[in-house]
């Protein structure tokens, strides 16, 4: 074939896969979102000159004197990734118009499928028509419309069109899609860059359930566009019901902002208002909320959410990245009484206790720093705050860690480093005993500053048989200021030094012997483990502040610590050993199995655990005596989706029960359940005085393939009380996911202005999202 009809015939095929492409541009928006893969396509300058053209028909005719390039029968084009399919297909180069006929399908390199019956294009792709268009894009959504036309090469107008993520029913086909949305005329603007809709109707199984004489939304080159999202709707007990009407504002290309307006049936109308600012190296964002109340006769008197009609809040957060290593940032929140955010929902300041922080943070390859403050805002109602006033403010909170890149006498030297500053408005103080004299302080009111340091070296040997012997040796030191209200009755002699400092010198050694047994089946790892850590005395034990040490829970998973306090400010002296053994299993029927059970033993000087301190953290907590409480866990899991684990603390001397902590969970395709049981016993002298038995259980039953019901329980055994509550039941298939749920919290106080919840949401696939409050309290 001549040069001059090989051009002509490549000139017909690049034209025609533009064409159509150019034609079917999809509708995409808020509303609808079909995105096709005419993104890639939509000039033929956009094809690449070099591609390889195959071109097949029954036959081919090119008419020099009439002009015209003519492909009849089966007519196949791939073009650049591109693949046609069509009956015919004829280029007039007189009249600069390409036109084809019968069962056109156009596959694209994406996946994205177009269909039409008929096409007439200009060879300039300015002007066209479309008959029986069908676009099926490559997440299964699809377009349909009875015709479509381009006009003037800046818009493309489809007429009664069809939208839908839904896939069809696979039995009954021509049963209407779980919802769709109609339009009689749609037009896509390519200078505005809107998609208007007009006569827009939404359908659901089958029903219209709103219609729109018009509707304008962005197409599919806009990313963001000023402009109403989707409504969210919220409920609570003494807030009523409300919906909320968010309005987006695009301000600029790196920044942006939402207003959201939510009138309540009860209280009226709350105004949010976010503003958001990304930067070459991070983002930050500044969000204002305000209400005046017209009832605050509804919520509880005497309380925070009663007292004042005007409330509201500022809140800000801010992420930067100075380099790859270096960040810094902050998340505060500032409001006019201490439980706004709360009561409101106002989604992500609504936690019980709003944790106000700054910090920098750098990381290394061998070494880490964070720097951070904080501010523990409680939420509750209390018009005095004076659960927030005892909260300790932290400012600031140093650490730093570093490991030496070369080894230092065949093994790892590392150091660590923390530095604390925190105050506290009010201290706490709690009566035990019932005698009318406090004998437990959580915080004290003043000022505490510690700065203390850590330098250790190990290193692991190998000795026969698989034996492993690690040597430690560190030293630590503490250096405190103190300006603190002594504890009154204090019988463990709060120190009266405003500078005391402490050193504390540590050798020790671990010993592994890990056995290794296999059988046909199976293979069994039995590991004996002691230690010992001889330290001298801790100094001021129990004399001086406790603020980050005050949670104490001795159990299998710290048998082998070297310090068993929780924090810096308590420290582990004196001599001391831990003997265990741990256990795993693995089977051939893919059950496997592990279990670790110890001892730990006070064997010289002082024992830390047994010292009176401001929160008397070691009483009773298994290590006070110079035998330690046995501690001992076991886990299963079974192939047919089965988790059990068990922990226990007994008594060194009866075996009574101290401490159980049971859990199971199940899951398979159709059920998925969890079980926790909880036992403590009563620590007078530390926290509580009674018994503590806790079941919190939660289950999903999956009703078919699209339905489920789920619920979760926290029941308090010891109280008959269940402490929280929730039930809900969802749907979600390929194009919807809707749930919805109740949830009550117990409040013996009283002082949650909504004790229930119902949380909703509606997702179409595409289109947006629904949220009826939610279930967070």
């Amino acid at each position: 074939m001549a040069v001059k009809d090989r051009g002509n015939i490549r000139r017909l095929s690049v034209a025609l896969l533009t064409s159509v492409a150019v034609c079917a541009l999809p509708l995409t928006a808020p509303l609808v979102h079909a995105q096709s893969l005419s993104d890639s396509a939509v000039t033929a300058g956009q094809l690449p000159d070099d591609a390889k053209l195959l071109l097949a028909a029954n036959e081919l005719v090119y008419d020099r004197d009439a002009e015209r390039v003519v492909a009849n029968g089966a007519v196949q084009i791939n073009y650049a990734g591109y693949q046609m399919v069509a009956r015919q297909v004829v280029y007039d180069q007189k009249s600069g118009r390409v036109t084809a006929a019968g069962n056109i399908e156009l596959v694209e390199p994406t996946g994205n499928r177009i269909y039409a019956e008929s096409l007439d294009v200009t060879d300039n792709f300015s002007d066209g028509f479309l008959r029986a268009l069908r676009v099926e894009t490559a997440d299964n959504t699809r377009l349909v419309a009875e015709s479509a036309e381009r006009v003037g090469g800046t818009q493309m107008i489809l007429h009664k069109g069809v939208y839908t993520a839904c896939l069809p029913c696979a039995e009954n086909p021509s049963r209407p899609p779980i919802w769709q949305v109609k339009a009689e005329r749609v037009v896509q603007d390519g200078k505005k860059q809107t998609i208007r809709l007009e006569k827009a109707r939404f359908e659901l199984f089958g029903r219209s359930i709103a219609t729109l004489p018009f509707l304008v939304v962005p197409d599919n080159t806009v990313k963001r566009k000023t402009g109403f999202l989707f409504p969210e709707f919220r409920s609570g007990e003494n807030v009523g019901f409300g919906i909320s009407v968010p309005y987006y504002i695009a301000i600029a290309p790196d920044r942006d902002a939402t207003i959201t307006t939510t009138g309540f049936s009860t209280q009226g109308v709350l105004l949010e208002a976010e503003v958001r600012q990304r930067f070459e190296k991070g983002e930050a964002n500044l969000r204002l909320a305000g209400i005046s109340q017209m009832n605050t006769d509804e919520f509880t008197a005497g309380t925070s959410d009663a007292q004042r009609d005007f409330r509201g809040l500022v809140a800000s957060k801010g992420d930067f990245k100075i380099n790859p290593r270096w960040s810094f940032g902050w998340d505060v929140m500032l409001q006019t009484d201490n439980n706004f955010a709360r009561t409101y929902g106002v989604e992500g300041l609504n936690s019980s206790t709003n944790t106000n922080t700054v910090y920098l943070t750098g990381i290394g390859e061998r070494n880490f720093f964070d720097m951070r403050g904080y501010y523990f805002d409680v939420q509750d109602a209390d018009l005095n705050d004076t659960a927030e006033e005892k909260q300790a403010t932290v400012l600031p909170v140093i650490d730093y860690s570093y490991y030496a890149p070369e080894l230092v006498a065949g093994g790892q030297l590392s150091g660590t480093l923390n530095f604390t500053s925190l105050s506290r408005f009010s201290g706490e103080a709690a009566d035990m005993n019932g005698d009318g004299i406090n004998d437990l302080y959580r915080g004290l009111k003043g000022n505490v500053n510690r700065l203390s340091g850590e330098l250790a070296w190990e290193r692991t040997f190998d000795g026969p048989g698989g034996l492993q012997i690690t040597p430690l040796l560190a030293a630590r030191g503490d250096v405190y200021g103190l300006a603190m209200d002594a504890p009154a009755n204090y019988s463990g002699g709060y120190t009266s030094n405003d500078a005391p400092a402490r050193a504390l010198l540590t050798a020790g050694v671990e010993v592994r012997y890990p056995w290794l047994i296999t059988t046909d089946n199976s293979t069994h790892i039995i590991e004996p483990i002691a230690q010992i850590y001889a330290r001298n005395d801790e100094d001021f034990a129990g004399q001086l502040p406790n603020e980050d040490s005050q949670s104490l829970v001795f159990d299998a998973s710290n048998l082998f610590s070297r310090n068993k306090f929780s924090g810096f400010d308590r420290v582990e002296g004196g001599t001391r050993a831990n003997v265990g053994m741990r256990y795993t299993g693995s089977f051939d029927n893919g059950v496997g199995v592990r279990a670790v059970i110890g001892q730990s033993y006070h064997l010289a000087g002082l024992n830390s655990y047994a010292t009176d301190d401001l929160l008397a953290v070691g009483t009773d907590s298994g290590l006070e005596t110079d035998v330690s409480d046995f501690v001992a866990s076991a886990g299963f899991e079974l192939p047919i989706g089965l988790s059990l684990s068990a922990g226990v603390r007994l008594d060194e001397k009866t075996l009574d029960v101290r401490r159980t902590d049971l859990n199971a969970t199940y899951a398979q395709d159709r059920f998925e359940t969890s079980l926790t049981f909880t036992q403590v016993d009563a620590r007078p002298e530390y926290s509580f005085d009674e018994d503590n038995q806790t079941i919190t259980s939660s289950s999903t039953v999956k009703l078919n393939q699209n339905w489920s019901v789920f619920g979760s329980v926290n029941y308090d055994i010891d109280a008959n009380t269940f402490n929280r509550r929730s039930v809900g039941i969802s749907y979600a298939d390929e194009c919807t996911v809707f749930s919805i749920a109740y949830s009550d919290k117990y409040d013996p106080n009283d002082e949650t202005a909504n004790d229930w919840t119902i949380g909703g949401k509606l997702v179409f696939r595409t289109l947006g999202e629904i949220n009826l409050s939610d279930t967070t309290f």
